[in-house]
């Protein structure tokens, strides 16, 4: 069986048998869409409690421009950036563990003609596609609301694919090291700092040098900024730094999760 497996054909370039397995997806989630749909809310209710609402004791801040703007202003991108956040890591760990730990899925798919690139390639699909469906309900919201300062607003939906590309590729690869449930305690212990740390509700220049390096490691950092950035106009050539750094990210996760694939499903 196992030199069946390596036998099978490599991944097109264009993926098109990893969107098998987005299909797939799709059709089991087809009844049970609200589970996927209430993941949306929790940035909104940080928008309104946070930025409307401490936003209204805080008031105007320094934009990236240095130019004042209301606090919600300053907020709402870096929520986009966690809507899109949150939807990747949900998809990336939990779901992604159980299929892979407990219900044993891609050892059924290997069966067919995907390979483990076409399944890491197809689960890195979906979970951006969870984090796009959160990025495109957000950015309305935040358009509503009169939180958007620029047209270039309308490529953070771009920027936050690329964030979710990132963080899905490397949850998906950290994954793969998780043998328990309880392992999953992991997760929720590494998302809570990475949230409230990686400049989503201040600027990170408030931090000593040392702390305002680890956050550099931080994807979600790289992503509000870009975002940041986008929505309020001022697009600064720092931006192609934090870009390069989540396709770094994304590649070096995505190549990571598809050997640890290899080792778990082809031992």
């Amino acid at each position: 069986m196992t030199t069946l497996v390596r036998s099978l054909p490599r991944p097109s370039f264009g993926g098109r048998r990893a969107g098998r397995l987005v299909e797939r997806n799709l059709f089991v989630y087809r009844r049970t869409w609200t589970i996927i749909v209430s993941g949306f809310f929790e940035p909104i209710f940080y928008l309104f409690g946070m930025g409307f609402g401490v936003g209204a004791l805080v008031g105007e801040v320094p934009g990236p421009d240095g130019q004042p703007i209301s606090y919600a202003t300053f907020v709402a991108p870096a929520l986009l950036a966690v809507s899109a956040f949150n939807g990747a890591v949900a998809e990336a760990t939990y779901n992604f563990f159980f299929k892979l730990r407990w219900q044993k899925t891609y050892d059924s798919i290997l069966a067919t003609p995907l390979s483990l690139h076409d399944i890491a390639l197809g689960e890195l699909i979906w979970s951006a596609s969870r984090a796009a469906l959160y990025g495109v309900g957000f950015l309305i919201v935040a358009a509503i609301l009169g939180l958007i300062e620029s047209p270039l607003a309308i490529l953070a939906l771009p920027a936050a694919l690329l964030l979710a590309f990132a963080v899905g590729a490397i949850a998906m690869a950290g994954s793969t090291w998780l043998r328990y449930w309880t392992d999953l305690d992991l997760i929720s212990i590494i998302i809570l700092p990475v949230f409230l740390f990686s400049g989503t509700f201040y600027p990170i220049s408030v931090y000593p040098p040392l702390l305002q390096a680890i956050v550099w490691l931080s994807p979600l950092y790289h992503g509000t900024e870009i975002i940041r950035a986008l929505m309020l106009g001022a697009v600064e050539p720092i931006i192609l730094v934090h870009t390069g750094i989540l396709v770094a990210y994304a590649l070096v996760g995505f190549t990571i999760c598809a050997r640890r694939l290899n080792v778990l499903l082809l031992k």
